[in-house]
């Protein structure tokens, strides 16, 4: 009888020890500043560095640079839009989700608005404004 009442409080133990721990998600933090983003392209590691304000972000990706309006949907999520978009790919909204923060970087999830395909990327912030 106690052989069988441990093997159910083991699991019980185990959800509830993990259950505690919570991942730093200080949004706020990230909000403005001067950030940078490492992708890989073509097996090729490509460097956007970015400044974000509260209403803007200008992006310089291979020495060229974009703007784009932010709307913040709440302290986490916000949506980009281009203002000078060069094609119909370029007019469609992206939403950006702040999943966790560690010190100066955070896991982010993005997408375009309407589409169920989301990709995530890591940001590191390099300077307050």
């Amino acid at each position: 009888m106690k052989s069988k009442l441990i093997y159910l409080l083991l699991p019980l133990t185990a959800i509830l020890a993990t259950s505690c721990y919570k991942q730093e998600r200080n949004c706020a933090n990230f909000k403005t500043g001067k950030f940078e983003f490492i992708a890989e392209i073509d097996g090729e590691q490509k460097v956007s560095t970015f400044i974000r304000t509260e209403e803007y972000e200008i992006e310089t990706f291979e020495g060229k640079t974009d703007t784009s309006s932010i709307r913040w949907v709440n302290d986490c999520e916000y949506v980009l839009k281009k203002l000078h978009p060069k094609n119909m790919a370029e007019e469609k909204s992206v939403s950006m989700k702040i999943i966790t923060t560690d010190g100066n970087t955070c896991v982010f999830e993005y997408g375009i608005v309407g589409d169920a395909r989301r990709e995530r990327g890591t940001l590191t912030k390099v300077s307050d404004l």
